[in-house]
């Protein structure tokens, strides 16, 4: 392994003699006073300004009564004309005061356009300032319709040449299969000027549906207000719910926007929205409801709590039932007693008439036994 080794240099000494004499003393201060900064008897940079700059390129150094000239900045003029905009180097190596001398410049005046108005942001027209332009209804802005104040060769002016308001016109509407418009014969239409659409009589079964606005509006330059409507048969199947009717809606056929109302049968409850109105695709909107039978329990009655017993005057007939049952009986025996009397006759009769016995006793015998029978009944 090769090592190496580099010389050191020695650190600076004073001569001996220079060290141990009294000079160096005086020395000391001496080279101090020559290592510190020398003061500058110049100037620094000119001051700047936002509205002013120096006219031509800075110079490198500026001694006491040394001047620099100021001009505006492009978009700006001098609040004073004529004064001369400058700064001094003074002795001190400060440079006098000199304040903003430099206003904004205005654009030109602008007036409303025809059917339109123009306004200008902080009502103010000078340089940086904005012009916004809007039409009166029923006219559209050609044109831009904002314009900036700005730069232009030694001045300023408005970015673009100020727009027109034109009137809102619409070609005419689209045409459509099966139907009209009113109107259709015009090359152009007026701004809220309005064409109705109307279907044509169908040569089959069933009539056209207008599907869609009927009227449509000019809204804009060439703009309507919707899109045109459709003219197409639709008609949806009859309406059939079992265990359930038609509350109203009758109709031989169901065309485009027909309504039929539901509801169901005793017994039955109803599930699902109960109108309905024939949609565009020739189906019922929503879905036809269904009737589904009630399958609540009936209640029991409550009494003292306990609700799987009667309560005894619920239990008990009224009042009047109990007489009428009772009429019932008293008719039934009364009915019974007459029967076995007149049986009682029949017999007696015939065992008479066996015997062969008088006329006159049969006779009295009848008419005894019809008053007891009737003594009986009553």
């Amino acid at each position: 392994m090769r090592a190496s080794c580099a010389a050191r240099k020695a650190p600076l000494r004073l001569p001996e003699r220079l060290a141990s004499s009294g000079r160096f003393v005086g020395v000391l201060p001496l080279a101090l006073l020559l290592l510190l900064p020398t003061s500058s008897d110049a100037c620094g940079d000119p001051p700047q300004f936002v509205t002013m700059k120096p006219k031509g390129a800075f110079g490198s150094s500026y001694k006491p009564g040394d001047e620099v000239l100021y001009e505006c900045r492009l978009g700006f003029q001098p609040i004073t004309p004529g004064q001369v905009l400058s700064v001094i180097c003074q002795n001190d190596t400060t440079w006098s005061s000199l304040q903003e001398a430099c206003k904004r410049r205005r654009c030109p005046t602008l007036g409303d356009p025809i059917n339109g108005q123009v306004t200008f942001v902080n009502e103010s027209t000078e340089f940086g300032s904005q012009a916004h332009y809007v039409c009166n209804k029923g006219y559209y802005l050609a044109g831009p319709s904002i314009s900036y104040c700005e730069i232009s060769a030694e001045g300023v002016d408005w970015s673009d040449n100020p727009p027109t308001c034109e009137r809102i016109k619409c070609k005419p509407p689209e045409a459509i299969q099966n139907g009209k418009y009113t109107n259709s014969d015009k090359e152009t239409f007026d701004y809220n000027e309005v064409v109705t659409y109307s279907c044509n009589p169908s040569n089959g079964p069933d009539e056209y549906s207008l599907i869609g606005e009927s009227k449509l509006t000019c809204i804009g330059n060439d703009e309507w207000s919707s899109q045109p409507p459709q003219c197409k048969v639709v008609r949806c199947v009859y309406p059939i719910v079992e265990h359930g009717m038609i509350v109203s809606g009758f109709g031989p056929k169901y065309y485009y926007k027909a309504t039929v109302v539901f509801k169901c049968s005793e017994g039955f409850n109803l599930q699902g929205d109960s109108t309905v109105v024939c949609g565009v695709n020739s189906t019922w909107e929503p879905e036809l409801p269904k009737c589904i039978k009630d399958s609540k329990p009936t209640s029991p009655t409550m009494t003292s709590g306990h609700p799987e017993y009667p309560s005894p005057t619920d239990a008990s007939p009224p009042n009047d039932a109990q007489g009428l049952g009772a009429g019932y009986i008293v008719l039934i025996i009364v009915a019974a007693v007459a029967l076995g009397i007149g049986l009682l006759f029949c017999l007696y009769y015939c065992l008479c008439r066996q015997r062969k016995k008088g006329k006159a006793e049969c006779s009295a015998t009848y008419s005894t036994y019809q008053d007891k029978a009737v003594t009986s009944t009553e």
